[in-house]
């Protein structure tokens, strides 16, 4: 794991319930799952192929090997995983140069965090090219550390990059809030025993006694991140 900023493991909210909160980027905090889908469909497009709308619900929220492979099977495309790979995180670089959005509430959150002295992780099935490009438009300051996909062995829907988030913090996973957009995210999250804040970004997320589904992160705040907590069952 690559930490953007050394992790503060002894910045853990004393008294709380809460110890630290975990984030993932893609949908979550920058308004992009609709970019990966533009350049999927860009970079098949010139290899001879148009994808079905319907893969995207497929491909959304998961470790690129899994997306890009499952496109390559379903168009039968001539290309290997590698050579797809760099073509698009090429291609999500070009997107994100000229404009990079961030989702309603996003700011004022990581603000509000910082402020109360919150540890936070950025936790990304994204590769760290990708990550370390993302934060220089969310800040850096505001996360302790951050955990890209091609870090881990095994990236979401496992539990492990939630799970290396959190012992880079020196806190416990039960303790730690996850925002996480999609099924697959919030499947790592729950994996690794933490309570999950689902923001559904493409295909609805239903409720759990440890799950809890907002509209848009302008619904979430530390004194709702603090209350979600101590009514943990």
């Amino acid at each position: 794991m690559t930490s953007t900023v050394p992790a503060l493991g002894t910045r853990t909210a004393e008294g709380s319930a809460l110890q630290a909160v975990l984030l993932d980027m893609d949908g979550t905090l920058v308004d992009s799952e609709g970019f990966w889908w533009d350049v999927e469909v860009e970079v098949f497009a010139s290899l001879g192929h148009r994808l079905d709308e319907s893969w995207r619900h497929v491909v959304v929220g998961g470790p690129m090997t899994r997306s890009a492979g499952f496109l390559i099977e379903a168009t039968g495309a001539s290309i290997t995983l590698g050579e797809l790979t760099v073509l698009l995180n090429q291609g999500f670089e070009e997107r994100i140069e000229s404009a990079l959005p961030l989702m309603p509430g996003a700011a004022r959150l990581l603000a509000e965090l910082a402020e109360h002295e919150i540890p936070t992780a950025l936790v990304s099935a994204s590769h760290r090219r990708i990550i370390d490009r993302v934060l220089l438009s969310l800040g850096p300051h505001h996360f302790s550390l951050s955990v890209a996909g091609d870090e881990v062995a095994r990236t979401k829907p496992h539990p492990d990059p939630y799970l290396l988030a959190a012992s880079g913090l020196g806190v416990d996973p039960a303790r730690c809030a996850v925002v996480e957009d999609t099924a697959t995210g919030v499947a790592a999250a729950e994996a690794a025993g933490c309570r999950v804040i689902a923001v559904p970004s493409v295909a609805p997320i239903a409720p759990t006694p440890r799950r809890t589904v907002v509209t848009s992160l302008q619904e979430v705040d530390v004194p709702f991140l603090h209350g979600l907590m101590t009514q943990m069952p």
